[in-house]
């Protein structure tokens, strides 16, 4: 399980991104986060995957305590971030910690695999299209064989029919081993689409507003009445913490 335990976050020049966050993730749970720029949705992803530190309480998966980046977490970002000067395959491996060379290449093979670019590992981030670097990136996180992945707004850059084919091919490797996911994004259907529960956050500082069990059987229709339902509950909460942070400010 992941557990977010009552964490904040303020920064040097006094600013509190979080206050009081608290969340606990069921093993193979998907959790969307959402919420306007400038809640600390990437905020609280840097912190659950040990990038940053919390000013005040404590995340852990399993009942270890995580600090610092660690095995247990992947971690997929809005941009691939892919290394220029390595292949498709050396991105893919970098953070992968195995000695055995033999080994490390069939791991990064069947990260390759997994995400339909087996063909383009000895490829260059520069001939890839962006929804094959995005499909890069996912099988860099992967590849560690992660307990929790978090995913940052990773599909927003690219065009609407790539989105919607990369958040299929999501959901079927989550199907292979079921992780934990915890995505954050602006888009409210990726959220209804993909996640069991979504949280939404309200801003300044960032916080928890309210949460909902997504009951929706998969794959889920995105036109029909049901989906459209919940989406207006979602869009409802959403607008309301926008609101009252407008009165407040």
């Amino acid at each position: 399980m992941l557990q977010v335990n009552a964490i904040g976050k303020i920064y040097q020049n006094g600013a509190r991104a979080l206050e009081n966050v608290t969340l606990n993730v069921e093993d193979g749970e998907i959790l969307a986060v959402v919420g306007g720029s400038g809640c600390g949705k990437s905020t609280l992803l840097r912190l659950i995957s040990g990038l940053d530190r919390a000013t005040t309480g404590t995340v852990s998966v399993d009942g270890v305590t995580i600090s610092e980046p660690h095995p247990y977490i992947g971690l997929v970002f809005q941009e691939p971030r892919l290394l220029p000067w390595l292949s498709v395959a050396g991105n893919v491996g970098f953070g992968l910690d195995e000695p055995d060379t033999t080994r490390k290449a069939q791991r990064i093979g069947e990260a390759l695999e997994k995400v339909g670019l087996s063909r383009y590992g000895a490829r260059w981030p520069k001939e890839l299209s962006g929804g094959q670097a995005q499909r890069a990136a996912l099988a860099r996180a992967l590849v560690t064989r992660p307990r929790v992945l978090l995913l940052d707004e990773p599909f927003s850059a690219l065009d609407a029919f790539t989105r919607a084919e990369l958040q299929d091919h999501l959901l079927d490797l989550w199907n292979e081993s079921r992780p934990t996911l915890v995505l954050v994004t602006h888009d409210i259907e990726e959220a209804l689409f993909l996640a069991d529960r979504v949280a939404v956050m309200r801003p300044h500082p960032g916080r928890i507003a309210q949460a909902f069990d997504i009951t929706l059987p998969r794959r889920r229709d995105r036109t029909s009445p049901e989906f459209e339902a919940v989406k207006r509950d979602v869009l409802r909460s959403l607008n309301s913490t926008l609101a009252l942070h407008k009165i407040a400010s």
